[in-house]
């Protein structure tokens, strides 16, 4: 399995500069993702804090007792252990099938890289993948998209839900699930896989009740080989042990706030956009309300010293909100400001591995990380992967397209020139002469009618408008018959795109796992973990 390595702009400008390191943006950052000194430095700084490593260590073996497991996870759960253990971290929702390829190229990155810094660090370092399942927006996590010949279809999963209820309370209905999810493998094609990839899907959803176990058992049932742990945020076990940080924040709240922004008040001047919408009343928690049945952001009235959500439904002082976080943190969880915080208070992070979306976010809590003593770990941009198959690169090289243009780009120019070459120059000159005389002959009409009769004025301009698209479209018809003739090339470049750059996107964002797995077999993981990456900020095309 060949991998290629180009250099490609990331998806917004923030984190192309941090792929190059600019000094535009370092520093916004406590270190650098690609110099190994910095490890040493972070090690120094980890070896004087606190970890309750035992204590995640044994929620994470408790929590995992139901998914697909290994022999190389019960090593990681030892590993997270000892005392010199490191974690190499990332996140993601809980999309429905994995959702999008991104979560399995972040997968991918965290074992990856955890593999490399055991290599050579000699210590353990151990993947751990953080699934947001405190997230309620369902919407985001509910779909699929599938080819339907040359485009792109929406598959949403059938079952709605009203409330903003977080991902982990979401039950599932194995018959509506079982039924869809036969549906949409089916819809990928037979092949020789397919009925082992439905014999998968299914055996993970008998064991599901909630969205998060059907992502989590196949997640694991795709990685369980390479010692990678899970944890859900919102686990009610999980936040038993955030209560004292959780308190932390609460006692803080103000300090976390201004801190915030302060920081974006600095990116701001250096020409980015702020990422994270804030407000100075911002209390950067979640409190889930039982009656409601919904998951509400809180905010701090300072005229009434109190934390409120949902416009007043709810009111909590600072000493109930830490009353509450003491004997009952299940119902509280953080936001995208705190949820980094919690995080390294837990785990020992060594890196974590992060989009371009996560890269531009993170660099507005560095003041954050200061308020509390610590620093931000050092963010690794995950890999960013492309899945080029044969056929595709076949018509690439028939069509002699550049794969750095189409993958940022799309065939889009190529097509556009392509199309212009095969006009019918004749046929084009014959309708432009054809428009103008007509156009002429009107305006001589309309001279008359204004002599004549004003009131005629609107009915001739609507019947000359009715003439020119008759004419328009009788043009279109003859272009249509010109395309015909070269219709195997325009459907080549239909292919390249639908591939590589779906609906304008990359690849990562729009197409699922479960499509290559139907294509090439569950072996498909396996050969793509075998590869050798860099992580060096570059785009990793795996020729399949």
């Amino acid at each position: 399995m060949e991998i290629l390595n180009l250099s490609l702009p990331a998806t917004n400008r923030f984190a192309s500069n941090y792929l190059e390191q600019s000094v535009e943006v370092q520093p916004f950052f406590h270190y650098r993702y690609n110099d190994s000194q910095e490890d040493m430095k972070r090690i120094a700084e980890l070896n004087n804090r606190a970890f309750p490593r035992i204590e995640v260590a044994r929620h994470i073996e408790s929590f995992m007792e139901s998914f697909p497991t290994s022999e190389a996870v019960k090593r990681s759960i030892d590993k997270l252990k000892l005392a010199d253990s490191l974690v190499v971290i990332g996140g993601q929702q809980a999309g429905i099938l994995t959702g999008p390829l991104y979560s399995i190229h972040k997968v991918i990155s965290i074992i990856k890289l955890a593999e490399q810094k055991e290599r050579q660090l000699g210590v353990p370092v151990i993947p751990v993948f953080w699934i947001a399942g405190e997230d309620h927006d369902f919407q985001e996590v509910n779909h699929v998209f599938v080819q339907n010949e040359q485009s792109v279809d929406k598959w949403v999963y059938p079952e709605k839900v009203h409330q903003k209820k977080m991902v982990s309370d979401i039950v599932l209905d194995k018959g509506i699930c079982h039924s869809w999810v036969q549906n949409l493998i089916k819809n990928f094609g037979e092949t020789e896989y397919t009925n082992g990839l439905l014999a998968l899907a299914e055996e993970q959803i008998a064991k599901s009740t909630t969205f998060v176990d059907f992502f989590a058992n196949l997640i694991m049932e795709l990685f369980k080989d390479y010692g990678l742990l899970i944890v859900d945020s919102g686990n009610k076990e999980f936040r038993q042990l955030q209560k004292e940080f959780f308190k932390q924040q609460i006692k803080h709240h103000d300090r976390i706030t201004y801190s915030l922004l302060e920081q974006q008040k600095q990116i701001e001047k250096k020409g980015f956009p702020k990422i994270i919408d804030a407000s100075e009343n911002a209390a950067n928690l979640f409190y889930y309300d039982q009656r409601l049945n919904e998951r509400l952001l809180l905010e701090f009235e300072r005229e009434n010293d109190c934390f409120v959500g949902k416009s007043g439904a709810i009111s909590f002082s600072k000493e109930e909100l830490i009353s509450i976080a003491n004997e009952n943190p299940a119902v509280l969880s953080n936001n995208v400001v705190t949820r980094p915080l919690m995080q390294e208070w837990l785990f020992p992070t060594i890196a974590f591995i992060a989009g371009p979306g996560e890269i531009a976010y993170w660099a507005e809590l560095k003041l954050v990380f200061e308020q509390f003593d610590i620093k931000m770990p050092p963010i690794v941009p995950r890999l960013n992967i492309t899945f080029l198959d044969r056929s595709v690169e076949t018509d690439l090289s028939e069509l002699n397209l550049d794969l750095a243009e189409v993958l940022s780009k799309g065939t889009k120019q190529d097509r556009g020139r392509f199309l212009e070459a095969i006009k019918d120059q004749e046929l084009e000159q014959l309708f432009t002469n054809t428009i103008s005389l007509l156009q002429e002959q009107y305006n001589l009409i309309k001279v008359k009618t204004e002599q004549l009769d004003r009131g005629l004025l609107p009915m001739l301009k609507k019947n000359e408008n009715y003439l020119l698209k008759e004419i328009g479209f009788m043009k279109s018809k003859l272009e249509e018959t010109v395309k015909l003739q070269h219709d195997i090339v325009l459907k080549k470049y239909a292919r390249v795109d639908l591939a590589l750059r779906p609906e304008g996107s990359p690849q990562e964002r729009i197409w699922n796992i479960f499509y290559y797995l139907n294509q090439y077999g569950q072996n498909f993981i396996d050969d793509i973990m075998t590869g050798s990456y860099e992580f060096d900020g570059r785009h990793k095309v795996i020729k399949l």
